[in-house]
């Protein structure tokens, strides 16, 4: 390896070990949009954030404002700019722009920023935490990917401020808050972030693992998805002496989590679906009053979706009824299904022949959702290319376990990768 990957690769080693080290949230990620925002603005790019970057109507499963406000000052105490902070309106995630003055297409990449509520583990087995870079907010952290991606982001804008002069066009760099729960795409496309973006490129670490660093040029196959908030409202009562006078909300959910498992899957497609949050009760001697719900489901395909939540809607209707409580349901986060343009595979197979990767493969199934696809979609309907590529690395276990780490060789390709892109569209 070469002097400047070497440097490459220290680098994007750097931002990523300190990302995973104070991992944020959807839409509380303030520490690393501002460190974010920051780098780019030294390097020269155009910095747009809060109500230029997010439409606020389209904002789904924004925490409490007593939640944002205690992760603004957690930032603040974790070296992130004040003034930067002021400029966001309480909105994460931040687009650099970088205009070269030269007439030519507008080239976009989205990287994704946000954490998990995991519990990363105090093991020597786990590198993280061997290595002293484990995350230091507990029941947090980096289980997917994303530190990595917040990292190659910064240092390919680095590198490409660097060839500035050698480009024509626009590059656009979307640093997206609330990926996990698919919650943040959807309301930067509908403020228009992509709407002049001729070729736009998203990518994720670590699927397929393998023994070296490999891509996919193309993923496909992804599930379109609803994630779903549940409020059962009963009547709380003293479980001995008035049983009879609660309305049991827990026992609402209970039975709507059995029912909601056993929605008959449909001949069109594959479809999927998860409680993965069910909270209800305060005291063994009290009928519960409230039983709160976290759930998602998945489909092939747009109706396959629809058909899952009819049936998801129904279910907790009857539940609720059954037990003569009330209920709410809000929509806490979505995405689409889209297919990526095909006209994109030779160039990302040719970047990857150019590399030298062993293991180069046109595409593989997602099997999973991603809300990239919302500017996937935008940017067909308005006549670009869009692709959604995997770069291919050694992982310690699957994505969304605590503990997942990831071969962080995979960063230097992921630069290299975004760099012979931009400059074979914008030479």
């Amino acid at each position: 390896m070469d002097n400047q990957y070497n440097e490459i690769l220290n680098k994007a080693i750097n931002y990523r070990r300190d990302f995973h080290r104070y991992p944020e949230t959807g839409w509380l990620e303030f520490r690393t949009t501002s460190i974010i925002a920051k780098e780019l603005s030294r390097l020269g790019y155009e910095i747009l954030l809060g109500k230029e970057i997010i439409d606020e109507k389209s904002v789904m499963g924004r925490p409490l404002e007593t939640v944002i406000k205690e992760n603004i000052i957690r930032a603040i105490n974790e070296r992130a700019d004040e003034e930067i902070l002021k400029k966001m309106d309480c909105l994460t995630g931040v687009v650099g722009i970088l205009d070269t003055k030269n007439p030519g297409p507008t080239v976009a990449f989205r990287f994704d920023i946000d954490a998990l509520e995991l519990e990363e583990p105090e093991d020597e087995n786990h590198k993280p935490y061997k290595y002293g870079f484990s995350s230091r907010h507990k029941g947090v952290m980096h289980a997917c990917g994303h530190d990595g991606h917040a990292a190659m982001g910064l240092v390919f804008a680095e590198y490409l401020s660097k060839a500035k002069e050698e480009l024509k066009g626009k590059v656009v760099l979307i640093f997206q808050p609330a990926e996990e729960g698919v919650r943040g795409a959807k309301a930067m496309v509908k403020k228009g972030v992509v709407d002049d973006v001729d070729y736009f490129f998203a990518m994720h670490i670590g699927f397929g693992s393998t023994k070296d660093i490999g891509l996919v040029a193309k993923s496909k196959g992804f599930f379109a998805t609803k994630k779903l908030d549940v409020t059962f409202k009963g009547k709380s009562s003293h479980a001995a002496a008035y049983p009879h006078l609660g309305k049991n909300a827990l026992l609402a959910a209970s039975n709507a989590v059995i029912n909601l498992h056993a929605i008959p899957p449909h001949s069109e497609g594959q479809t999927r679906i998860n409680v993965g949050v069910l909270h209800a009760g305060t005291s063994r001697n009290i009928i519960p009053d409230k039983a709160i719900m976290q759930m998602e489901i998945r489909g092939e395909n747009d109706n396959l979706v629809e058909y899952m939540k009819n049936c998801a809607e129904r279910i907790i209707a009857g539940s609720s009824k059954m037990y003569e409580t009330e209920y709410e349901i809000v929509e806490a986060g979505s995405a689409i299904c889209a297919d990526g343009s095909d006209e994109l595979i030779p160039l990302l197979i040719e970047v990857g022949r150019e590399l030298n990767l062993p293991d180069i493969r046109v595409d593989s199934n997602m099997n999973g959702s991603d809300d990239a696809t919302y500017f996937i979609k935008r940017v067909q309907e308005k006549g670009g290319k869009a692709i959604y590529s995997q770069i291919l690395c050694p992982i310690t276990a699957p994505h969304h376990n605590n503990y997942f780490d990831f071969d962080e060789k995979a960063l230097l390709y992921g630069v290299l990768i975004n760099l012979k892109i931009t400059k074979k569209l914008l030479k």
